[in-house]
């Protein structure tokens, strides 16, 4: 045994593979959750922007992008150097912490990978698939490795620089997928018959699987933020299921108060925002700040996701309203809620740290929803320009799923709404002729 691997902690990496596994399963359960939301002509694009995601990531991350986000600061806390490039030097014995640098670079790809697919989300019905596979990569390593070290990385400029704290992926995550959803819903603009035709999700069991998903994977997800099988792991663990049942129960009161009537639907969604919220506060806050965030969470989201009808811009299922808004409120309230038993020293406004740590908070926030917005709408438009980022008229009428995947997910008919399908889309369908 080398002296590297002899300090490799079972029960940690044992948790870490886990919680990568964990984290792993979160992007096909996102893919469910949304792929029930859109109508029945577009299930399989969706379920396809986010499967491909995991390729696609995963190159570029192994590449370049592990290197960029976790290598040594390259200056200024920008952005990393290349010297692991391809996963150079790094070894069955490499160590990072109490656990294999390459199991710890593998947990933080699943991080990567899901972000680009809650992107997805905001451009479902009307994105060119082709132009989607040129931009995930491209996105990947101008917005999310950069982000990720500023936040993470070895002498990153949030963390190390300006103190602000997030332990499970607020800002690089939550907040970097919710601004380039709405940059890109700008850029495409809204869906055929947006605020006229009812755009009602197509299977809500499916909707309640893949948020059932989610929360399973959101442990992994927070909990293994801890890279140990510790006390922190456990508080975290706890904080995260707080939070969604809190925010599933705000976004349900909302419901029944201003509708008269709590769906299912707002159910799945207020326990999603619950768990974004507590995203970057699990290891910064008490249980009763993980209630009062997940609460908070469920309120102000399920107001936020209306705000696109006002505002008119076509965001799909409602990625900015979830998970940039609540992204915000989580990444807030820990300069509000943080307490030192957590934190190991930064507590927030009503523990006795005044508004020092909640301006810390205020200023991570803003740099990285402007950094994330600004570079998505140039890559979106220069995408536009050359390639074209929105489906032709008729396939977005048709259905992506018949036009591109020259599949469709349910026979014709079926739930009333399935895509159109006749003798002349299909080769294979003949007419019969009436027996006499």
């Amino acid at each position: 045994m080398t002296l590297a691997a002899a300090h490799v902690n079972t029960g940690d990496t044992a948790w870490l593979l886990a919680a990568t596994a964990l984290v792993l399963l979160m992007t096909p359960g996102l893919a469910l959750f949304y792929g029930g939301m859109v109508r029945t002509k577009s299930v399989l694009n969706m379920l396809m922007m986010s499967f491909v995601s995991i390729a696609l990531v995963t190159v570029v991350w192994l590449t370049a992008g592990y290197s960029l986000a976790f290598g040594a600061d390259a200056g200024g806390g920008l952005i990393g150097g290349l010297e692991h490039a391809g996963m150079a030097g790094l070894g069955p014995d490499s160590v990072q912490g109490t656990v294999p640098t390459l199991l710890f670079a593998t947990f933080q790809l699943t991080f990567a990978i899901i972000t680009a697919a809650l992107i997805s989300g905001a451009i479902a019905d009307r994105a060119k698939f082709g132009a989607w596979l040129v931009f995930v990569p491209v996105w990947a390593l101008l917005v999310y490795v950069p982000v990720a070290h500023w936040v993470w990385g070895p002498g990153g400029w949030i963390l190390d620089g300006l103190g602000a704290l997030d332990f499970a992926g607020g800002l690089p995550v939550e907040i970097t997928s919710g601004a380039s959803g709405l940059a890109l819903c700008l850029v495409l603009g809204p869906r055929l018959g947006f605020k006229k035709d009812a755009m009602r999700p197509h299977n809500l069991p499916m909707v309640v699987l893949g948020a059932g998903l989610l929360w399973f994977g959101w442990f992994g997800f927070n909990a293994g933020s801890a890279l140990g099988a510790n006390g922190l792991a456990a508080a975290a663990f706890l904080n995260t299921l707080a939070a969604g049942c809190t925010g599933l129960l705000g976004w349900l009161f909302v419901e029944q108060r201003r509708d008269g009537h709590p769906t299912t639907l707002g159910a799945a969604s207020g326990a999603v925002a619950g768990l974004v919220a507590i995203t970057p506060s699990c290891g910064s806050v008490s249980l009763l700040g993980a209630l009062v965030v997940g609460l908070a969470a469920g309120v102000v989201c399920s107001y936020a996701v209306s705000w696109k009808f006002r505002l008119n811009y076509d965001d799909s299922l409602d990625v900015v309203g979830v998970h940039l808004v609540g992204g915000v409120i989580g990444t807030l309230l820990i300069g509000v809620f943080a307490v030192d038993t957590m934190t190991g020293g930064p507590e927030g406004l009503l523990y006795g740290g005044g508004l020092t740590q909640l301006g810390k908070q205020l200023v991570a926030v803003a740099t990285v929803a402007v950094y994330a917005f600004g570079v998505t709408f140039g890559i979106g438009k220069l995408l536009d320009r050359t390639i074209g980022l929105r489906a032709d008229e008729d396939h977005e009428h048709t259905g992506l799923d018949l036009t591109v995947h020259a599949e469709t997910a349910y026979d014709h008919g079926v739930l009333g709404h399935g895509a159109p399908v006749s003798a002349h889309s299909v080769p294979s369908v003949q007419k019969v002729k009436p027996q006499e």
